[in-house]
């Protein structure tokens, strides 16, 4: 479990869980309460932006690319191939070569460079070892490379190096590198068949010579399947530590929840702080979640989620307000929701079912909510590789039942269509063009959380990386009914070292809001 520094006690005392006790109802249709706006959905280019970082991440480097050369030419010189089941062989260069064939034992020194054909290299200015027993041992500076199949990539630099590349066991110490996005350092490392141990070890995806932030773990592992996990954890920012935590995993290549909260001021909250925790339970299917946050003007707003994941089937049960983006909170005590998706094998489709139950409230109004959609989306069609199609419908049942002398209840159903194309000019420059239908408004609910009040939305919006760190966005929409233009947004990105500042500006409203977060890449 967390130990939450003084200040994140206070967000999480106020917190507590409920059970849930339900009738399902048949309601009919009525007049809506009150009413909500949206987005411009200008949050199509994170799309395009996580893309671009992920074509980036997984690029080979100048040396990985010269690695995969070498094993290549070191085959082509092998007497014969490597059959299954035989050691996997080593080529050794060095411009000073010596070799004792009796006991097997070498010495090589100056531009010393050991390449094992299954993707291992290992540089260094003097190594010895023996050939007999697989062994090489580097008492100063290794430059240690694994580019390996079905494994994460790691470069590594440490001392008092040995490692036998027949049994692939080994140790090194004072080691810094990188293992897939993640910067590491640790006192020790220890180099196993199907892993790779660090101690008294952090990581970071911040590349500084002195990170941002940075989580340090007595015991780190790195697991073929892209896992990182961790043991006894302090949480850092700068030199202060703001949290600890006894154990954590993390799949490598995921740009997941950051560790860290993030801050921000807008016009309808004025400044805010918000957080995100995740407690392991039981097993590594269930899990516990906190969402904290304390803004100038609501005080402190929290949920609690106890989550159940188990590949394509997901349970929800959940509690605490919920915010939708637009000034509007709303209350749910307490709810449960039920997720299933699916990629069909033969045909380039995934569906979804989803149901979800609870009281919802906003303030003089509380019901009975239900929710019930089932949906369909067409994998990304790529024409020429700069254009992207998104397709996707569905059909909603939305249904509430007021809790109130009046008992109003209402009854929405229909189905919802979307499509979007978008367009990457260069690495600069990507626009889009969309088109929405949905059945739910703010005009047939009795909700209008994360509604619009006009079902027939056409969306644009453009993305201009103007340097390396400062990136502008401006999103529009259309109620295509009326012809009316309903929102215009305008942000601008700017990367600050290991985080990045968000400043948005909502024309027609008029609504500014400036956001700082860490980046989990």
């Amino acid at each position: 479990m967390f130990k939450i520094s003084k200040t994140k006690k206070i967000i999480l005392a106020t917190l507590f869980t409920c059970g849930i006790n339900y009738a399902a109802v048949e309601l009919p249709k009525a007049q809506a309460l009150f009413e909500a706006k949206t987005d411009t959905n200008a949050d199509t280019f994170d799309y395009i932006e996580n893309q671009r970082r992920e074509r980036r991440a997984r690029a080979l480097t100048d040396e990985q690319k010269t690695l995969l050369a070498d094993i290549d030419e070191a085959k082509q010189r092998l007497p014969k191939p490597i059959e299954e089941g035989e050691p996997i062989p080593a080529a050794f260069e060095g411009d000073n070569l010596t070799y004792n064939t009796l006991t097997g034992e070498f010495t090589a020194k100056g531009h010393v460079d050991i390449i094992q054909l299954e993707g291992y290299r290992f540089q260094t200015l003097e190594a010895k070892g023996n050939i007999n027993t697989q062994e090489i041992r580097i008492k100063n500076k290794a430059h240690v490379l694994q580019l390996k199949e079905d494994a994460p990539r790691v470069t590594l630099d440490g001392y008092n190096t040995v490692y036998n590349y027949g049994t692939k066991e080994g140790t090194m110490e004072n080691v810094k590198g990188k293992a897939a996005d993640y910067y590491i350092y640790g006192k020790r490392f220890e180099f196993y068949p199907d892993h790779l141990v660090a101690y008294d070890a952090y990581q970071t995806k911040c590349g500084a010579k002195h990170p941002d932030y940075r989580v340090s773990a007595k015991r780190m592992e790195i697991w073929p399947e892209q896992i990182i996990r961790m043991y006894d954890i302090q949480l850092w920012i700068g030199d202060m530590i703001v949290g600890t935590k006894k154990y954590d995993e993390r799949k490598l290549e995921s740009n997941g929840e950051p560790y860290f909260p993030t801050v921000g001021y807008n016009s309808e909250r004025g400044a805010y702080i918000e957080d995100h925790f995740e407690f392991p339970v039981f097993n590594e299917h269930f899990k516990y979640v906190i969402n904290p946050t304390i803004d100038h003007k609501n005080g402190v707003r929290s949920n609690t989620e106890f989550h159940y994941d188990n590949r394509d089937f997901k349970v929800r049960a959940f509690y605490g307000y919920y915010y939708d983006g637009e000034g509007r909170w709303i209350k749910k005590e307490p709810g449960i929701d039920f997720y299933y998706y699916r990629h069909l094998k033969i045909l380039p489709i995934s569906y979804h079912v989803e149901y979800e139950i609870g009281r919802w409230s906003f303030r003089n109004i509380s019901s009975t909510h239900e929710e019930f959609e089932v949906g369909l989306d067409r994998d990304p069609i790529r024409f020429n590789k700069n254009f992207t199609l998104f397709l996707g419908t569905s059909y909603k049942i939305t249904r509430d039942d007021e809790k109130s002398p009046t008992r109003q209840k209402t009854s929405v159903r229909g189905m919802n269509y979307k499509a979007r194309l978008v367009k990457e000019f260069d690495d600069t420059f990507a626009a889009f063009v969309a088109y929405e239908y949905t059945k739910n408004t703010s005009q047939n609910s009795l909700y209008a959380f994360d509604n619009d009040s006009f079902s027939h939305k056409f969306l644009t919006g453009i993305s201009y990386r103007i340097t390396d760190k400062d990136r502008i966005v401006a999103g529009l929409k259309f109620n295509t009914a009326s012809g009316s233009l309903e929102d215009v947004d305008y942000y601008w990105f700017r990367d600050l070292h290991c985080s990045t500042a968000i400043l948005r500006w909502r024309a027609k409203r008029k609504e500014f809001e400036a956001r700082w977060q860490f980046t989990p890449w």
